[in-house]
């Protein structure tokens, strides 16, 4: 008798939407699933094939690209950075199956915070915000100075969990290692536009993620500065186009 586990190697998306499993989301690289695996709630994140490829090379590069982030997801744990725990990888069908974090994103949470109307709240969740953007500066320290690289920070990519309220990162699609000063500080970019544009008015929360960033991070405050290059250069191109 098969195993759950070797059923599932042999599914096709459609098959999976047939057992129950529910798609959630659909990206230009990946479709993701909630799904029920080995009786555990989980994440199916399945990269589908570009038919603009050769389907050899696709298969080659679409794998490694799966390797890639399963190495690293794992690698989070290792340096202590909370990260979804892998259940199973599977290179067939080139899905990567998570655990499920139940919590909300800190883009929420942030929204949530800054528009709280009662003063003493206000003051109490001002508290907060702040000690998150801390420990949120801290994570990022040790994530660089492992030299990986995330290629998409933004507050939707960093979960609260809800049994402790502490931030877990997710999804490394575009994830891979560097120790390449220039790509830490545009991967802090990355994270500055999104942040600033998705909350207005709140510089000096992100410049809480930068301080910590800089007492915690290897090489820290040559990063930042490297930033304020990349910054200038993402002025320019503003203007200029």
């Amino acid at each position: 008798m098969q195993t759950q586990r070797e059923n599932v190697e042999e599914l096709s998306s459609q098959d999976l939407l047939k057992l129950g499993a529910q798609l959630i989301s659909q990206g230009a690289e990946a479709k993701i699933y909630k799904f029920k695996f080995l009786g555990q709630n989980c994440i199916i994140k399945e990269r589908f094939s570009k038919n603009y490829r050769h389907p050899t090379l696709d298969q080659k590069i679409t794998q490694r690209r799966v390797s890639i982030e399963a190495r690293i997801i794992a690698k989070c744990s290792k340096i202590g950075i909370l990260a979804p725990t892998i259940y199973f990888v599977d290179f067939v069908m080139n899905r990567i199956y998570i655990e499920e974090i139940q919590g909300l994103t800190l883009k929420q949470h942030i929204y949530n915070q800054t528009n709280q109307t009662n003063q003493t709240n206000q003051t109490n969740q001002q508290e907060s915000l702040n000690n998150m953007m801390q420990k949120l500066g801290l994570i990022l320290a040790k994530f660089h100075s492992a030299d990986l690289i995330h290629g998409d920070l933004t507050t939707s990519n960093v979960l609260i969990r809800e049994i402790d309220f502490e931030l877990v990162l997710i999804d490394f699609g575009l994830s891979y290692t560097s120790t390449m000063i220039e790509d830490k500080a545009v991967d802090l970019y990355v994270l500055e536009r999104a942040f600033l544009s998705t909350h207005p008015n709140t510089e000096q929360l992100f410049q809480l993620i930068l301080d910590s960033y800089a007492q915690h991070a290897k090489k820290g405050n040559e990063i930042l500065a490297r930033l304020e290059k990349v910054r200038q250069r993402g002025r320019k191109k503003l203007a200029f186009g």
